[in-house]
């Protein structure tokens, strides 16, 4: 044990793979964030607004009515 705190070889252990579901769901969320950013730019280029804090205003409110 002690030859383990001498040389810090126990920090560096190598940490416990994430579960299949764990990287499933992260894949999942990134996903849905990048179809979110795409519909957000698809909406900006179809009205012609640039990002602003109201044209962001606007977006956020549109996914807040489609979330009900």
């Amino acid at each position: 044990m002690a030859n383990v705190l001498a040389t810090g070889a126990w920090l560096s252990a190598p940490t416990k793979k994430p579960s299949f579901f764990a990287r499933m769901l992260r894949v999942h969320i990134e996903s849905r964030q990048r179809r979110a950013e795409r519909e957000v730019e698809h909406y900006l280029a179809v009205r012609g607004l640039k990002r602003t804090d109201g044209g962001e205003r606007q977006i956020e409110r549109l996914f807040m009515k489609a979330g009900r």
